[in-house]
């Protein structure tokens, strides 16, 4: 599955968690987080949690392409760093306990 994220949409924390809250439909009781992001995204291939409205098959892996990712990362260096290690991180943790890799990033950064 793919989703496109228009990183125009952030330009600081609040907004890097409405945008993820409201592509992948995170609960109300979402904590806007990073530690709460990893366990929504962790969740993507079991609809029972609730933790999104979002949903992958089984087996399957959700690709984010970042749109006007220079941009992003020039202006939200953080939220950007915070993305990239927070993807590996949901997929290591999946790996650990004998899952799949779930996540997967699609962009091209100019510089």
């Amino acid at each position: 599955m793919l989703v496109k994220l228009d990183t125009a949409r952030i330009c600081d924390w609040n907004t890097f968690h409405d945008v993820f809250a409201d592509i992948l439909g995170f609960p109300s009781f979402y904590g806007r987080n990073m530690n709460a992001w990893i366990d929504c995204m962790t969740y993507l291939d079991e609809p029972a949690p609730g933790m999104s409205t979002l949903h992958v098959e089984p087996g399957d892996v959700l690709t984010l392409q970042l749109e006007a990712v220079d941009e992003f990362a020039a202006r939200c260096p953080d939220q950007y760093a915070a993305l990239v290690e927070c993807v590996a991180f949901v997929n290591w943790r999946r790996v650990e306990q004998g899952e799949g890799a779930i996540l997967a990033l699609a962009f091209y950064k100019k510089s």
